[in-house]
């Protein structure tokens, strides 16, 4: 890492990561070799990146990896049209870029059809490879995150870029841009009798599996849909990016629905919603959490467990009415990770049960929701 304050050329660079404070990093791009901005964030999984990647939560963001061998295993198929039956989260990659410090030049994998680097390119992704990680990671930690711009030199629209003012990414309802414009429903093999509305703010496509493979159709809708008004057995509210002050519709949509009593599920950015919807605060955290090892416990149990997790924003469970409690906290900073209704059958998690990537050890939550379904 170098500052550019010190005024060193940086003419010999093929890129470079460039963060608002003036902090460089250089490396070797792979991938589309374009220029792009956006939230520069880390997450610390071994594995996990198709799964990562297509996460809508990561829309706007430069994700760092923190593991430093990315690629070996390659990139599953995409030829599967089902989407629900592919190996991703989402269509598409919704990060912008990929900042990683050894990209392996091989792969190998029963289930892999190319290179990490030939998806990047096909989809207009710029990677970036031999950068500092650690040293980048150590930054964020410290001082949270930040802006920032990779810069390939031989990209036309680099000055472009590179001249732009650094972004800010909480002005932007990144909900709106990776919602689905119009509902869905998906049916599960031999059908079934209960159906699930998917209030789908950036749904990772698991969640729909994880209820498909319980016997459970689910209706997929906009993040704006007015979903009080479908026949259904109970609401999820999906994960998602940005700041849940922005996504005031569906807040709006769900204070309505805590006025009744159909069972109500929400799941990260699901959980920041609900809780707004209830009376809540919510606030931007220092890093946020992007890992699959974050441990969290029950409230007035000693039951801990490990999650994956992917957001920048949390709940101020200080701030939440008499009539709610707090579910789980994080067992390392303390911060809110749930919360349930005392008489009305609501709950919500930060953490993803769904996993993908990461521990299922949560899965069963999905087993209670559905057995509350009425």
């Amino acid at each position: 890492m170098r500052d550019s304050s010190h005024g060193e050329s940086q003419a010999s660079a093929a890129a470079r990561l460039v963060l608002g404070d003036g902090s460089v990093f250089e490396g070797t791009p792979f991938g589309a070799p374009v220029s792009t901005e956006g939230e520069v964030v880390f997450a610390t999984g071994m594995v996990g990146y198709p799964e990562s990647l297509t996460d809508p939560s990561y829309r706007g963001q430069i994700l760092t990896l923190t593991y430093p061998l990315i690629g070996n295993y390659g990139v599953p198929s995409r030829a599967v049209t089902d989407v629900v039956k592919r190996d991703f989260e989402s269509t598409k990659i919704h990060a912008r870029a990929l900042i990683v410090s050894t990209l392996s030049p091989d792969f190998t994998h029963w289930s892999a059809e190319s290179s990490l680097s030939a998806w990047l390119a096909e989809e207009g992704i710029v990677g970036l490879t031999g950068v500092d990680t650690r040293a980048l990671t150590k930054k964020l930690r410290s001082e949270g995150t930040v802006s920032g711009k990779v810069l390939v030199v031989d990209d036309p629209n680099r000055e472009q870029v590179e001249s732009a003012p650094f972004g800010d990414i909480g002005a932007t309802n990144w909900v709106a841009e990776v919602s689905t414009p119009e509902p869905i429903l998906h049916e599960p093999d031999g059908g079934g009798s209960q159906r699930v509305i998917l209030v789908d703010c950036g749904a990772k496509t698991n969640i729909v599996r994880s209820l498909l493979k319980r016997g459970v159709g689910v209706l997929q809708v906009p993040w704006d849909h007015d979903f009080n008004g479908e026949d259904a057995d109970g609401i999820l509210v999906s994960n998602g990016p940005g700041d849940p002050a922005m996504v005031e519709a569906t807040v709006a949509n769900l204070r309505t629905a805590l006025q009744g009593d159909r069972p109500l599920f929400g799941i990260c950015m699901g959980n920041q919603l609900v809780g707004r919807a209830a009376g809540c605060e919510t606030y931007k955290m220092k890093f946020g959490h992007r890992s699959q090892n974050q441990p969290c416990r029950q409230v007035g149990t000693e039951r801990c467990f490990i999650t994956s997790q992917n957001h920048g924003y949390a709940l101020d469970g200080k701030t939440l009415p008499p009539e709610w409690e707090e579910w789980f906290v994080n067992a390392n900073d303390g911060t809110n990770e749930g919360i349930r209704h005392k008489s009305k059958p609501f709950w919500t998690v930060q953490f993803h049960p769904e996993a993908k990537p990461g521990p299922e050890d949560t899965a069963f939550l999905f087993d209670e929701f559905v057995e509350k379904l009425r």
